[in-house]
């Protein structure tokens, strides 16, 4: 464990004992919402990033422990671990090096190679290997046997023993894992991933035609992005591209590859025309083209998808980050519009508690176009409810919709009836899968199951966060290649995301439904369950202490949860902040100190940053957490989420058919991929802002620019009204200068390679817009 902890600290560049504190705690049942947030003075701060890279590579260490001592017990019972092969061992990095050196010893059915030595061959393989001047065809006449073995082995025959040298050479070579390792990072390094169009695929289909930058392509394979890497095993799993590991420079007929000089290399060997040497080259060939050529295709291709599974998981779960971390409208009448066509726009209004008021359905598309009948029909429900803020699915016919909302807004600024109604486009990503659910069931049971879809998106407007948890995070779709990744890596990190996210709001506890609470540190889904019933019970909590009345939540999970739910009106002013109960009696010694009650201190900046965090500091609870306590006090109950605003879409500009290279627009940050972002312009069509164009500055990933949910200024480069592309820009002004020279070449100057996609660029930006159908 002391190893562990050690190599931990080391990766993480923290100190030893700030790992120890961690792993304790988690270990003892801790989350890491709650030790990020009130074990600071044990861990030395660590963040949760920190924190959830920590338990990541905890649970992988340990698991490479175990195997380790495994493998080390396995070789002892076959009478073979030496010392040095002991250190080896347990000197072994990662699961694949372990493996690498098990190999030889690792139980496997009978190889070829294990036959031959059976068969008396291999000291012909070490005297002929040792001394290439002999003749292989004198030597090998001594080891020919006069029959075959019982099982048909057949070493009649001098050509036969020959066999079996190579093939007993052969194993030995592919085996030994300081060559096995050299190829595989020299390959990494410098091989190529290969795909081409497979035979018999028609390219001009359609779902054949996605793929048509992978019909001829080639890249070194420890260069290729994430989304490219996938997008070639997708090809390649659908049967529609052909993908290969090849050398950086492809050998002459007859010659040997490059391979085969870095095994002979490795060897320590080379041709000198003796009279094993052509013997020893075929053993050579036979190592990397029959043993390793394909293992080693197989270990990189594997490590490929491995590190394009991670930054696409890492991609998904930054913009399901930044989709719950959005600006919530906040407690406004909403009406949600789930667009449809013939089967009609569902209308459902919700009050400012998120609560469902009224539904109905309006018609003002094909077939019935009952345009103003429809106008008619929101009219009354906007007067009827106050409604003063319009939530509209971006699904088909969500731009025509849109128009019918833009149309009501004008029928009320006309009039000049009550406030200002805005109105926004927001993703329907998961709507119906929440609409289809037990709990949307159990939450509206009386309505039709497309009317829940309405009252979603409605209620996505308010607050974000507590409505999308209440779906899958993968059903949220706001990933590149969700489906071709490692789902349960998948579904950690997005778990672990949607946890970070709820437990940096913090949740009304008097208000948050069953799917929000089990979000909470230390709630589980049955826990959160009986804190409704107890609500439903006994009426609204008055103090967190109440907590400890239901039935189910004990001490340890009340430490765990307590800190992160609020209750807005109680008996104690401090549960509606982040202070945890445990801390309140440092409250108390404050309070003194200001010679002021809670009621009046709270939200007093002037009064507190005159307190010194010393003052209030004990054994148990040390300055840092003094000062956060302060913090929470000068901005009670406060939400980390920015403010909500509103993207204005141009006026006329309904369909990709409208947009024009150079018009300038506003648009809304769909999703983001370390290749660009796609921007929402409200005609249907997301358009692509490649990271060449994200900045004058050189980006190397989007999201150092933008993030989901971000409103942008973009101009139109290109338009593909058939193919349904857009390319934008977000470089909307000039270049700044900067000692005379374009940042782009600074940035190259500075060590910075530009991007492949920018080399060939703009002809491009179509082939990187594809992606956003093939992610889905």
């Amino acid at each position: 464990m002391l190893k562990i902890l050690r190599q931990i600290a080391a990766e993480l560049r923290v100190q030893e004992q700030q790992v120890r504190a961690a792993v304790e705690l988690l270990d003892g049942g801790a989350t890491v919402p709650f030790v990020a947030r009130y074990r600071k003075e044990a861990t030395g701060g660590l963040d949760d990033t920190q924190l959830r890279e920590l338990e990541y590579r905890l649970g992988y260490l340990r698991e490479l422990e175990e195997r380790r001592e495994a493998v080390l017990k396995s070789i002892e019972e076959q009478g073979k671990l030496t010392r040095e092969l002991r250190a080896a061992i347990e000197a072994a990095p990662t699961k694949q090096e372990l493996e690498d050196l098990y190999l030889p010893y690792k139980p496997k059915r009978r190889t070829k190679g294990q036959i031959a030595r059976e068969f008396g061959i291999e000291p012909l393989a070490d005297k002929l290997f040792a001394d290439p001047t002999l003749d292989p065809q004198a030597e090998a006449a001594a080891f020919v046997k006069k029959e075959k073995g019982e099982g048909g082995e057949d070493f009649t025959t001098v050509g036969a023993v020959l066999d079996g040298v190579r093939d007993i050479l052969s194993e030995r070579w592919a085996e030994d894992a300081a060559l096995v390792q050299q190829l595989r990072e020299w390959l990494w390094s410098e091989g190529l991933l290969k795909s081409k169009l497979a035979a018999g695929k028609d390219e001009n289909n359609a779902d054949v035609a996605k793929f048509r930058d992978y019909f001829d392509y080639d890249e070194p394979i420890g260069r290729v992005p994430s989304h490219r890497a996938l997008a070639v095993f997708r090809g390649r799993a659908l049967e529609i591209l052909d993908a290969k590991l090849a050398l950086p420079e492809e050998p002459e007929p007859g010659k040997p590859s490059i391979a085969e000089g870095k095994i002979a290399l490795h060897l320590g060997w080379s041709h000198k025309a003796r009279a094993a040497d052509d013997l020893i080259r075929k053993c050579v060939a036979w190592t990397w083209r029959v043993k390793l050529q394909l293992s080693t295709e197989r270990d990189l291709f594997a490590r490929l998808r491995e590190e394009a599974e991670k930054v696409a998981i890492k991609v998904f779960a930054d913009n399901l980050r930044d989709l719950l971390l959005a600006a919530p409208a906040g407690p406004r009448v909403v009406m949600g519009l789930d667009p449809g066509i013939r089967t009609g726009v569902k209308v459902a209004v919700v009050d400012a508690t998120g609560k469902l008021v009224e539904t109905a359905t309006v018609y003002p598309h094909e077939p019935r176009r009952d345009w103003d009948g429809s106008l008619h029909t929101l009219a009354l429900l906007t007067r009827k409810h106050g409604v003063n803020l319009i939530a509209i699915g971006n699904g088909t016919a969500s731009r025509e919709t849109d128009k019918l909302a833009a149309d009501l807004i004008k029928l009320f600024a006309s009039h000049g009836e009550g406030a200002k109604i805005d109105k926004v486009v927001v993703s329907e990503a998961g709507a119906s899968v929440y609409s289809a659910s037990e709990f949307a069931a159990q939450e509206m049971p009386d309505v039709d199951v497309s009317l829940r879809g309405a009252a979603s998106i409605a209620r996505r407007l308010q607050d974000p966060l507590a409505e999308l948890v209440k779906i899958e995070p993968k059903s949220i779709g706001v990933g590149q290649y969700q489906h071709d990744v490692n789902q349960s890596e998948l579904a950690r990190a997005l778990d672990a995301v949607v946890e970070d996210c709820v437990n940096s709001v913090g949740v009304d506890l008097n208000t948050a439904s069953v799917p929000l609470l089990s979000r909470v540190s230390g709630l589980s889904g049955a826990v959160a369950k009986a804190v409704v019933r107890w609500r439903e019970s006994h009426g609204a909590f008055r103090s967190r202490q109440q907590l400890l009345e239901v039935s189910g939540l004990g001490p340890k999970t009340f430490e765990q949860s307590a800190g992160f739910l609020r209750i807005r009106g109680g008996d104690n002013p401090l549960d509606m902040t982040g202070v945890h109960p445990e801390t309140y009696p440092v409250v108390e010694k404050i309070l003194a100190q200001a010679k002021k009650p809670v009621q009046e201190l709270m939200g007093r900046a002037e009064i507190l940053k005159t307190l010194k965090p010393e003052l209030f500091a004990n054994e148990r609870f040390g300055v840092i957490t003094v000062k956060d306590i302060l913090g929470e006090l000068e901005k009670p109950g406060r939400d980390p989420r920015p403010d909500f605003k509103v993207a204005r879409f141009n006026e006329g500009v309904d369909d990709i058919k409208d947009l024009q290279p150079g018009m300038e627009l506003e648009g809304t940050v769909s999703n983001v991929a370390a290749f660009g972002a796609f921007v929402d312009l409200g005609v249907h069509q997301d358009g692509l802002v490649h990271v060449s164009q994200l900045s004058h500055k050189f980006v190397k990933d989007a999201r150092e620019v933008v993030k989901t949910g971000d409103i942008v200024k973009v101009k139109v480069l290109e338009v593909d009204a058939a193919r349904k592309r857009i390319s934008l820009t977000m470089k909307l002004g000039e270049a700044p200068r900067q000692g005379g020279g374009s940042n782009r070449f600074e940035g190259m100057a500075r060590g910075q390679r530009a991007p492949r996609q920018e080399q060939l660029g703009s002809a491009m930006q179509g082939a990187f817009a594809k992606l956003q159908g093939l992610r889905k």
